[in-house]
């Protein structure tokens, strides 16, 4: 290959990018790619680092969207080699970004250093969005990129996330949507009271009891053709009473949704609300959502992903909406967008690690995805 991943992955790892640190890691990019013909753009919103690079063809063929993350969350203990030392050990890369996702940064830079040396990236337009703020708040990253793309006329007809969507072989799955995830924050408020005379009291737990047991209840739904179940999950119940014999004055719980494209955070909180107007006149509910539910249904571009990884891996790569949110949310609103990068198993982990090969490979896949989504 003209561009080996390991050395760009080597050094995005030693830069101890904690989110939202940067450390140095949009420096390393920039290093890489101005070199391959990249208009390199640093763009700071808040504490956040963000960089988008475009290398134009001058042409009218389509502009590929890579869009990734140097942000890391922290190491945690235990490690057996340092988390930002990129060590390397009988093939096996280990630091804190290895799989999640300096790796795949890395991989794409290689692809498009193939791509500029044998001429395919002069079909089309080559891009990157890359934030140091996806493990975090996600406030200052992807989202504000996009708006500043909008503006600039530079919105790309097609998005790649490189997440590790891989499940146990490279190229197993591409992700085609997420699922929405939408927060509830409730205090039921009662009347405080002695428990021996509880018609002086009015008991927010036993209000808060029925609210819960009506949300856990019934399904939310039964699936669609793309998406798994919506789930409710009650994640916290708190109260803070520290006597036996007093009804309190509140109770407390947190709960989150995880749903389908069935639904919208706003039509979840209606139903929440519904319930608490009805078991618990007197509340307090605060609600946030992170991403709605979005599906970037079979077409061109996943066709083409898909045909990049039979002729990459010889996988079929299936196509899945499942597990967590990610900045796809976001990147959804300007233009078709899936995700698809390395074996996720050791991501978040104390000795997160990429087999060395297995990177490399990447990397070729990723060519394979630059030359089907250029034509």
């Amino acid at each position: 290959m003209a561009g080996d991943p390991l050395p760009v992955a080597q050094a995005l790892i030693r830069c101890a990018s904690v989110t939202p640190a940067d450390a140095g890691a949009m420096a390393v990019l920039e290093g890489a790619l101005a070199p391959l013909g990249f208009d390199c753009t640093r763009l700071r919103f808040g504490e956040t680092e963000n960089l988008f690079a475009i290398r134009r063809s001058g042409g009218n063929g389509p502009h590929l969207c890579f869009a990734g993350h140097t942000d890391v969350v922290p190491p945690g203990e235990g490690w057996r080699h340092g988390p930002f030392e990129a060590a390397l050990e009988d093939g096996i890369l280990y630091g804190r970004g290895a799989v999640d996702m300096k790796g795949g940064v890395a991989a794409f830079v290689a692809a498009a250093a193939d791509a500029v040396a044998d001429g395919t990236a002069d079909r089309g337009t080559l891009s990157f969005l890359i934030t140091g703020d996806e493990e975090g708040e996600a406030t200052d990253g992807t989202t504000r990129v996009l708006d500043w793309m909008a503006e600039n006329h530079l919105v790309p007809d097609m998005c790649l996330v490189g997440e590790p969507t891989s499940k146990a072989r490279l190229g197993d799955t591409i992700k085609v949507g997420r699922r929405g995830s939408v927060s509830a924050a409730i205090t039921v408020l009662g009347t405080q009271g002695h428990v021996a005379y509880p018609e002086r009291a009015d008991n927010p737990v036993h209000r808060l009891v029925r609210v819960l047991h009506r949300l856990a209840a019934e399904p939310l739904d039964a699936g669609t053709d793309w998406f798994q179940p919506s789930t409710l999950q009650v994640t916290t119940v708190d109260v803070g009473n520290a006597a036996g014999n007093i009804v309190p004055a509140q109770a407390a719980a947190r709960l989150n949704i995880r749903f389908n494209d069935t639904h919208t955070a706003a039509s979840l909180e209606a139903w929440i609300r519904g319930i608490l107007a009805e078991e618990a006149p007197r509340h307090e509910a605060r609600f946030s959502c992170s991403g709605e539910a979005f599906l970037t249904k079979p077409g061109p571009f996943v066709e083409a992903l898909r045909r990049a990884v039979r002729d990459a891996t010889g996988e079929e790569g299936a196509l899945d909406t499942g597990g967590g949110t990610s900045d796809a949310r976001f990147i959804t609103r300007l233009c078709p967008v899936a995700e698809l990068g390395a074996v996720g198993t050791t991501m978040h982990k104390v000795d997160e690690c990429t087999p060395v090969e297995e990177l490399r490979r990447l990397s070729l896949l990723y060519g394979a995805v630059i030359r089907e989504c250029l034509g």
